[in-house]
């Protein structure tokens, strides 16, 4: 990713050194280069420097490789072909005239792709227990969709009964991102949600400090169950049915966990405990009882929270009220510019 990520760069700045026939505006140039290595002193730089053989003299900058548009893309595609069509669509820089310059403008997009023919085929390994499991990509989930590639989900689909995989970030963000961006786009319908949840956690979101967080608290408890309330809500939105599981630790105590049994029942979810991390496999078996009644019970109705027909403000609009629980959305002057040249460009259909 880092290499394909880089040769557009390198094809870029060399359009610009070799007369600039794309009339790129040095000025508005979006694509900024990568490495696999968080190196803060390389965030904001200036290259060219060294006289005229060595390139137009502008600034520019790098993120790390995760944070590539390529690695999204590689997560999103459905296989090679739509690799290189999706790539050829990225937007690099605009020119002079207000127009976007793409990496296919660049003539890059089959060159990436190439250096990408291995990166797209989902890797196989095999866990402690002797059980397949599915390794490929990862986009951040706040600067993209967070979740891992198609390719993966869809090949894991045909080599077993029952695929999981799992959403970067919460069951707000997280799980908006999978359902809205990453199940839309790949056709997938989930047939039931797995939200994780802790004691521990629900006491620190009812005001418990850190540091006291070993000490029992029902109250505590109480306070926090209405955030995990509200991540259940949101899975519903989508039509996805939801057990809880909890991720238990050796210090929770039998009053703490029927807090969460009896909130969650009055929920209508059933809530399964989950011991893996000290007891491996055994420890979940609950939880995949839980989860096998549930994919097969037919009660998925999936279906996203918005429609793509809706404009781009009315998409943010309805992920801040609906997931979030924001009264309304106020947009800066950048913001709501950028939203309307995206529309003007073609992209008020795509998911934010």
């Amino acid at each position: 990713i880092t290499s394909a990520h880089m040769l557009l760069s390198a094809m870029l700045d060399n359009s610009i050194q070799q007369g600039n026939p794309l009339n790129i505006d040095p000025r508005r140039i979006i694509w900024k280069r990568v490495v696999d290595m968080n190196d803060r002193a390389l965030r904001n730089i200036v290259i060219g420097l060294g006289g005229k053989a060595h390139g137009v003299p502008r600034e520019d900058g790098f993120d790390i490789t995760v944070a590539s548009e390529v690695m999204a893309i590689l997560c999103l595609a459905s296989n090679l072909h739509d690799l290189k069509e999706r790539l050829k669509r990225i937007v690099v820089a605009y020119n002079y005239d207000g127009k976007p310059v793409t990496a296919e403008d660049l003539h890059a997009a089959g060159a990436m792709a190439a250096l990408l023919k291995d990166a797209v085929k989902p890797n196989l390994v095999q866990t402690l227990e002797h059980v397949p499991a599915i390794i490929h990509g990862g986009p951040f989930a706040n600067i993209a969709h967070g979740c891992n590639s198609v390719m993966a989900t869809r090949t894991a689909l045909r080599l077993a009964d029952f695929t999981i995989t799992e959403a970067g970030f919460g069951a707000d963000l997280g799980a908006e991102k999978f359902f809205d961006i990453k199940c839309r786009q790949a056709g997938l319908a989930p047939d039931a949600c797995v939200l994780v949840a802790t004691v521990r956690a629900l006491k620190m979101h009812g005001g418990v400090a850190k540091a006291d967080l070993k000490e029992p608290n029902v109250e505590a408890v109480k306070k926090g169950l209405p955030n995990l309330g509200k991540h259940i809500e949101n899975i519903f939105k989508f039509g996805v049915p939801v057990v809880v599981a909890i991720n238990i630790f050796a210090q929770d105590t039998k009053e703490e966990l029927q807090a969460v049994y009896d909130f969650c029942a009055g929920m209508g979810v059933n809530v399964a405990l989950s011991d893996v991390f000290a007891k491996g496999g055994e420890g979940g078996v609950e939880l995949a009882k839980e989860v096998v009644a549930l994919a097969e019970s037919g009660m998925a109705r999936f279906k996203p929270i918005y429609p793509l027909e809706m404009s781009l403000r009315e998409k943010v609009a309805t992920v801040v009220k609906e997931i979030y629980g924001g009264d309304r959305v106020e947009f800066q002057t950048k913001a709501a510019q950028a939203l309307d040249q995206y529309e003007k460009e073609g992209y008020g259909n795509l998911p934010v």
